[in-house]
């Protein structure tokens, strides 16, 4: 698929069929992540891939947004293991795990895959369920899966500012 039509046909999707994802299909999925730029190279980031029932049981009980996704991807990142920006103020650790995940929602598009970004938790619960060290931090859950029949776009999904109310030339 060419890039703009990935980024063209790409939504969040809200509602997944029970079919299951390919295995060779999640691994392109992670392999994008896996090729993300980080800051100094650090690959700080760490992916849960939730797909047994009890696995996603921990995800339906911090969140009620898998919409009965076969798979979630948890996007974590070590803060022991970042690049401390000038200043002092910002780490590399959520740009990083940011980029991992763009990454990869894409390349489920490619795969034919639907996908929804999902930040609507807890991030100390979700370490806390997962069972993750102190320094992990948890950035977003990834629903992984094939829409439901007929699951779409929201009405709005189209919907954008012109360039001239979001970019400015200096």
């Amino acid at each position: 698929m060419e890039f703009k039509d990935v980024i063209t046909k790409r939504y969040s999707c809200k509602k997944y069929s029970d079919v299951p994802v390919e295995p060779e299909k999640l691994t392109a999925v992670l392999e994008a992540g896996r090729l993300a730029p980080t800051a100094k190279n650090l690959q700080e980031h760490h992916i849960y891939v939730l797909q047994t029932e009890e696995a996603l049981a921990k995800a339906d009980a911090i969140t009620p947004c898998r919409y009965g996704a076969p798979v979630v991807l948890a996007v974590t990142w070590d803060s022991t293991n970042v690049f401390t920006y000038p200043g002092g103020k910002r780490d590399s650790g959520a740009e990083d795990a940011s980029i991992i995940a763009t990454h990869m929602i894409l390349a489920a598009c490619d795969e034919g895959l639907d996908s929804c970004w999902i930040n609507f938790f807890d991030p100390d619960k979700a370490r806390e369920i997962l069972g993750l060290k102190e320094q992990e931090e948890v950035l977003m859950f990834m629903d992984l899966g094939y829409a439901a029949e007929a699951t779409g776009p929201l009405a709005n999904h189209g919907s954008r500012k012109p360039l001239s109310e979001t970019v400015t030339y200096m």
